[in-house]
């Protein structure tokens, strides 16, 4: 006999960065495994420094990485999980990221801008990551910067769910911060029914960030309860303009959805007094008490994310999780 032969097997591990320890515990109780023990610290000179505690040759690993504030610590910590698992020789690494970190940075808008998110992919590629897991993009074509198969999940059905139940006696219309997300304002409105659509005219000066001016409503809104959707939440600067500008122009009522709540400086405070009856947000970022106010609604995104992991590691279909249309 010239060969040695054996029965292939496949072991799924699970490995969780420091930035979201929560979300990461639900996804492994949804998934039935245990987070692998690592040690993970931060040097005096603020270099982090990781060594998993357990073998990890063959394995099918998944890294699970919250990209919050201070965003470019956990993400340089997710970096260097993926090299010392690649070192170790696991057989596939897949970097999950439920918030993918620079995705505003996916175009140039100017001359000498970088393309940040495709730098953001080009790293994890060279860092050794076969495969990345990501919610709901800013732009769909941040799947193309990675060389490699990109697995985008949507929290929208999560979300519409919620807000179909919630608010069934009301009278619906669905509601596009800006002209750029009427299509997604499209899907929504299909799967709450076929409901009208609207649309906030704003102006954003590409010289201050995180700055949006909401100018009118194109639509009709009035006497309706208005779902104003995006895919995440910063400042809160446009959303809380749009839901005045919603109010101001007849709404009974707006409800505002949005995938991450990022929730930065002063959109505690801009949210909570906008006039918006709820916001809901999913918990792909971690939401401290100081962020919180009493209109907030929490999701989990946690299913979705282990039943897309389930699927991965099975070698089974991650599109199967959204009707074949995702």
């Amino acid at each position: 006999m010239t060969a040695m032969t054996a029965t292939p097997k496949k072991s799924l591990m699970f490995f969780a960065g420091r930035s979201h320890p929560e979300l990461a515990e639900q996804v492994a109780k949804h998934l039935d495994v245990t987070i692998t023990p690592q040690t993970a610290h931060d040097f005096a000179n603020g270099e982090i420094f990781v060594r998993f505690e357990e073998s990890v040759r063959g394995c099918d690993a998944f890294v699970i990485q919250s990209h919050c504030h201070p965003i470019n610590d956990w993400l340089m910590e997710q970096l260097i999980m993926v090299d010392a698992l690649k070192r170790a020789s696991a057989k596939r690494i897949t970097a999950v990221m439920p918030f993918y970190p620079y995705a505003r940075q996916d175009k140039k808008h100017r001359g000498r801008e970088p393309i940040s998110a495709r730098l953001v992919a080009d790293m994890f590629k060279t860092a050794g990551a076969d495969r990345i897991m990501t919610v709901d993009l800013h732009t769909a074509q941040i799947q193309g910067f990675f060389d490699g198969p990109v697995d985008h999940l949507w929290a929208m059905p999560l979300l519409a769910e919620y807000v179909r139940d919630s608010y069934a006696d009301r009278d619906l219309a669905v509601v596009s911060p800006d002209s750029g997300r009427v299509r997604l304002a499209e899907k929504w409105s299909e799967m709450l029914g076929g409901t009208p659509l609207a649309f906030i005219h704003k102006t954003r000066d590409p010289l201050k960030p995180n700055q949006a001016v909401a100018n009118r409503v194109v639509g009709e809104i009035a006497g309706k309860t208005c779902v104003v959707i995006d895919d995440m939440i910063d400042t809160g600067g446009t959303i809380a303009g749009a839901v005045k500008a919603l109010l101001a122009d007849g709404a009974a009522d707006v409800v505002v959805a949005s995938t991450h709540g990022v929730l930065s400086g002063p959109a505690r405070d801009r949210l909570s007094s906008c006039g918006a009856r709820e916001v809901v947000v999913t918990n792909t970022l971690p939401i401290p008490e100081d962020k919180r106010f009493p209109q907030l609604t929490v999701l989990s995104i946690a299913p979705l994310i282990a039943r897309a992991i389930h699927e991965v590691f099975d070698d089974g279909s991650v599109t199967s999780l959204f009707d074949g249309n995702a």
